[in-house]
Order: structure tokens, then C-alpha cells, then sequence
């Protein structure tokens, strides 16, 4: 017999915080499978298992293949990173946002990208190259690869009007990324493009995305100095 018809992954996922909060399940406890809370919330798997995926995410739960999911035994808060749409973070503080296209192309990607992105030696990748401004002045040069094969509409996308930064956050799904964090001395390249002088310090972010084990895409993002980065713990 179900609790009550639950529909959306948001009220599962707000039902199984209650339990955890109020320490029905307690740190350390295997909670029911997937198909069992699916049953008593009387909803669809999908919309259970999104809602622990969510939740995991936060460390609240830990998910293991074959192992089921338990309640973390010393949760630890993790920060919360999205991923923003560029034009909007500038608008946001209060800059005049333009952006250019510097270069869009289809072509074999580096040994190391293949690599890093898990493509066939010689599979082609789109590579894609931009400047976005705020208040005339460089803001972000996106250095972007784009798996061709989980998102074949990037190859007709009008990317001078919209960034790719902007597009794939609006049309490209992904279930899992990484991120990572450097501060870097700006090479004659990217001292051209932010103009600034060679050997400036530069804040950098790499991220890949991933969609179910398959690369969505890989992007460095050179920040202009004076840069800072905010995000919710």
C-alpha cells in the first residue's frame, strides 16, 4: 500500500529528505530499492531514481552498484556548482554583454582530447573557438570540443548569434561532469584575445560533460584577470 500518489522527482525527493531529517532512516541505513519506493510513492522508477541522483549529489546518500543506497554515515555538504550561461553572468553584473565567434569547424581532435573525451583514434570533433565581452572589454575566451555523436545538431547551430557556452546549456542534456580549477600565465595566444600582457595571471576552468559514459563536451574557459567566482555551499 503506497503513502500517497507522489508525482514529480521534486516531491520524491522532498519525501525522502523528510525521512532522512527526521531520522527514519538513520546514517548508515540501506534505504528501500528503487523499485520498491517507486511502488509505495506510486510513481515511475525514472522519477525515483532521478530524485536520488539529486540527492546523492548533496552527500546525503551514497549509491553504490549492487550495494543499493545508503544514508551517508558522516555527510559532508558539498558546493553546488551549475552550469551558467555566460551572457547572463555578465548581464547579471550589470555589464553590457556582446560575444564573438572566432572559429567553428569540424576536424580530427588531438590525441590528447581523444583521450580525455574518449573518442576512436581519428574520430572528428567540433571545435569551436569565442570571446565573449562585458563592456567592450574581454570577459572569458571559450575554447570548446564538441562530441559530434551525442550532439550532431551543434554542426547547424547558428553559433554567431548564440554562444556555444549558451546553446549547449539550452539544448545539450548531460548526467554527470567534471571540473577542474587552475590559475595559469596567459601565452601570447589568449594575451592577444583578453589583451592583456603575456604572462598576465589568468583564471581558468575546465569542464567535461557526460551523458550516459559518452562525452557531450570539453571546454577551457580562460578567464580576463580580475575574475571571481561565486557559488552556493
Amino acid at each position: 500500500m503506497t503513502v500517497r500518489e507522489i508525482n514529480g522527482w521534486q516531491a520524491v525527493q522532498s519525501e525522502i529528505l523528510n525521512r532522512i531529517q527526521s531520522r527514519q532512516w538513520k546514517p548508515g541505513d540501506l534505504i528501500p530499492n528503487e523499485a520498491d519506493l517507486a511502488q509505495e510513492f506510486g510513481c515511475a522508477r525514472a522519477t525515483v531514481n532521478r530524485a536520488l541522483r539529486a540527492i546523492a549529489e548533496t552527500g546525503l546518500l551514497e549509491r553504490r552498484r549492487k550495494a543499493g543506497t545508503r544514508v551517508t554515515l558522516h555527510p559532508v555538504r558539498r558546493a553546488t556548482l551549475s552550469i551558467p550561461i555566460i551572457r547572463q553572468e555578465i548581464e547579471e553584473r550589470n555589464h553590457v554583454y556582446a560575444y564573438t565567434l572566432l572559429s567553428a569547424e569540424l576536424k580530427v581532435a588531438p590525441a590528447g582530447t581523444r583521450a580525455q573525451m574518449r573518442l576512436d583514434q581519428g574520430a572528428r570533433a567540433f571545435k569551436i573557438q569565442a570571446v565573449h565581452f562585458a563592456d567592450g572589454k574581454p570577459y572569458v575566451f571559450e575554447d570548446r570540443w564538441v562530441n559530434i555523436s551525442t550532439v550532431p545538431a551543434i554542426r547547424t547551430a547558428d553559433l554567431k548569434s548564440m554562444s556555444p557556452n549558451e546553446w549547449l546549456v539550452r539544448h545539450a542534456s548531460f548526467t554527470d561532469g567534471d571540473i577542474a580549477f587552475t590559475a595559469e600565465l596567459a601565452d601570447p595566444k589568449v594575451a592577444g584575445i583578453l589583451n592583456v600582457d603575456q604572462g598576465a595571471a589568468v583564471f581558468v576552468i575546465e569542464r567535461n560533460t557526460w551523458i550516459d559514459g559518452k562525452a557531450v563536451t570539453s571546454v577551457k574557459l580562460t578567464f580576463a584577470p580580475g575574475y571571481r567566482m561565486h557559488t552556493a555551499l
